[in-house]
């Protein structure tokens, strides 16, 4: 793939969907020169984004999420976009992980997860959708 080039797929914000994008995303990774471990890193990463899409982006009706995937000089690059509730996981504060062990509290880590496993991110709004930026170094 050349680096302008990118695939793309969008589908409804559904948990139904999140199979198929993991699919479309291994499938990519398959041309890549990415270990298995970093291309587990990058499929977790990428499952809780759309999963966080699903549960909270849209909350009175359903709606849509895109991924596009391309390369860049050096790096994997993932966009995602969805046109729900506006979320910045820059302004998240970092997950105190040995509190959430000690009190035994569930969720709340796909920010981490995303923020850990992957080598950058980015977020912006625009015409009324969150994109989010992840990148994996290869």
């Amino acid at each position: 793939m050349k680096p302008s080039e990118y695939r793309e797929l969008t589908v409804r914000a559904d948990l139904a969907e999140v199979d198929r994008v993991r699919a479309f995303l291994r499938d990519h990774l398959r041309s890549l020169a990415l270990g298995e471990e970093d291309a587990l890193k990058v499929e977790l990463s990428l499952h809780e984004i759309l999963v966080n899409i699903v549960r909270y982006a849209y909350p009175q009706a359903p709606g849509e999420m895109s991924v596009r995937i391309s390369e860049e000089p050096g790096a994997l690059v993932i966009e995602i976009r969805d046109s729900g509730v506006p979320f910045d996981p820059a302004g998240r504060p970092q997950t105190d992980i040995e509190e959430k062990i000690r009190r035994g509290s569930k969720g709340g880590l796909g920010v981490y997860l995303f923020k850990t496993l992957m080598d950058g991110f980015s977020y912006r709004r625009e015409g009324g959708e969150n994109i989010l930026t992840i990148r994996k170094t290869l």
